[in-house]
């Protein structure tokens, strides 16, 4: 088996351990792939659509991409890729690209204005299209990277979750890449030669999220593995050693079970939509 072969085979079974500890993917779902040209969401494609062919429950698949009309845009790239891999798709247009220029200063990181004008769109299509869920190529070191921000910017422990619901209850958001980690993706994604677009919006502009990823890198030097024990932290919560009143039952003087945010995100620091 080849190197393409076994890193296929990890990851999917990564994403399977996802879907089966969450229940992201049941039967009858029809399911929009937020597709945004970048190796992340490349890569989630990829696994869904080779989940999709032995798994148990019958699914829909449909990939969307929103070209923002940025500047050196490779225009007919990604159509010809999924017109080739024979996968459903919608690609919309439109100019965000301008309306986050016009609205913020030049020195300003435009994330979180992007990320809510792509949010609109993707919602409207996702309704159009008849899709239940929304997938989305968030993986490991996002997640963790959002639980250190949360923690040092925002006074939250919240990281990215496997699941939840829209506020106004219309779709799932789901994440299957949740315990893939990027430099498994990056790997893959050059295995398979993706026509990867980038984003000519944001490029680097990163701030916040940057300093905490050079700061993981660092840290690994001296803490191998350092990414992968915070995210099993986050899965092995002691909630009798946090100091969340709600979490805490003053007549029994023990921590309250089954009490928190369990299936509903309220973002803090969560700037990326793709």
């Amino acid at each position: 088996m080849g190197e393409l072969e076994r890193l296929r085979k990890r990851i999917a079974s990564e994403v399977g351990t996802a879907i089966g500890k969450f229940e992201l993917i049941e039967e009858g779902d029809h399911i929009m792939v937020c597709l945004s040209g970048g190796k992340d969401s490349y890569t989630l494609l990829d696994i869904l659509m080779g989940l999709r062919r032995r798994a148990p429950v019958d699914f829909k698949l449909t990939a969307f991409h929103l070209d923002q009309k940025q500047p050196g845009y490779p225009e007919g790239i990604l159509r010809e890729y999924l017109e080739e891999i024979g996968i459903a798709f919608e690609i919309a247009e439109e100019d965000t690209y301008s309306v986050v220029r016009e609205k913020l200063p030049k020195d300003a990181t435009p994330c979180s204005l992007c990320s809510r004008l792509r949010r609109g769109i993707i919602y409207s299509r996702a309704e159009a299209l008849g899709c239940n869920k929304i997938a989305l190529g968030h993986h490991r070191d996002d997640s963790v990277e959002t639980l250190l921000l949360n923690l040092f910017h925002s006074g939250q422990l919240q990281g990215m979750p496997a699941r939840y619901q829209t506020d106004d209850g219309r779709f799932d958001v789901i994440r299957p890449l949740i315990f893939v980690a990027e430099e498994e993706i990056r790997r893959y994604a050059e295995l398979m030669e993706f026509p990867i677009i980038p984003c000519n919006l944001c490029g680097s502009i990163e701030g916040q999220r940057k300093f905490i990823r050079h700061t993981l890198d660092e840290l690994e030097e001296t803490i191998p593995h350092i990414r992968n024990s915070v995210l099993a932290a986050m899965k092995n919560v002691r909630r009798s050693h946090l100091l969340d009143e709600s979490l805490w039952d003053p007549v029994a003087g023990t921590a309250v079970d089954g009490v928190g945010d369990q299936g509903k995100a309220t973002p803090a620091v969560e700037d990326r939509l793709f």
